[in-house]
């Protein structure tokens, strides 16, 4: 029913004027529908910073030590979001002494390998040992882990920003892709901790021979000394 504004006399809907006092009837056409856009879903929204980097650095664990709480087990991320932190300036990355335990006291070239820094994992796997064999030298592999456990955060630093600006500047590459690529290049190689082991089992075997068999006998070597040396003149 369509009310008259003159008399307020009731009418049809298709009338056009008043049946009561012939007052032209006022047509209201009908309001559009207004589409309503749904919010974004967090999935939809682009991830931010924080997120690429725990993304990259993957949901695996690490024993941890600081002064505040000591030994403590928790997320890698946690760990290297705060180191991260003190390495990335208004004015740009710089240097910032810290240090990694297991990068000093596993063997280095292993934790490399683990966080899949190749080129370091093969640096450090291959200098010391030739640094021990041309200078006879065993306080070299010590040297070296002081080194690894002292540079380890700011080089894994590097590595981080250099991958996710690689794999952030790919362009036509959706989302979804491009997370996948990100847990691809990150996280850690699992298999390094078995490896580790076995080398660690190796290694304890090779030192229990040795101290079993003692050093070598030296009047074998005294007789080889006191052999006289033919004359061939």
């Amino acid at each position: 029913m369509s009310s008259c504004p003159s008399c307020s006399q009731d009418n049809s809907i298709e009338a056009n004027f008043c049946a009561q006092c012939g007052q032209a009837l006022v047509k209201h056409s009908p309001e559009p529908d207004v589409e309503v856009q749904p919010d974004p879903s967090p999935s939809q929204a682009t991830p931010t910073s924080l997120q690429v980097l725990e993304t990259f650095i993957g949901p695996s664990k690490s024993l941890q030590f600081s002064l505040k709480t000591w030994w403590t087990w928790r997320p890698a991320f946690l760990y290297y979001k705060e180191k991260f932190a003190n390495l990335e300036t208004p004015a740009g990355p710089r240097f910032a002494l810290s240090w990694n335990w297991p990068a000093a006291f596993f063997d280095s070239f292993l934790w490399f390998l683990y966080r899949k820094m190749y080129m370091f994992a093969l640096l450090y796997a291959v200098a010391p040992a030739l640094a021990i064999f041309l200078t006879g030298d065993m306080t070299v592999g010590i040297v070296s882990r002081i080194l690894a456990g002292a540079s380890a955060n700011y080089l894994y630093f590097w590595h981080v920003k250099d991958k996710l600006q690689r794999i952030m500047a790919i362009p036509n590459m959706d989302d979804a892709a491009r997370a996948n690529l990100v847990r691809e290049e990150g996280g850690v190689q699992p298999y390094v901790l078995w490896l580790g082991a076995a080398l660690h089992v190796f290694m304890f075997g090779l030192l229990i021979a040795a101290i079993s068999q003692g050093p070598p006998d030296g009047d074998l070597l005294e007789g080889i000394e006191e052999r006289p040396t033919p004359k061939f003149f």
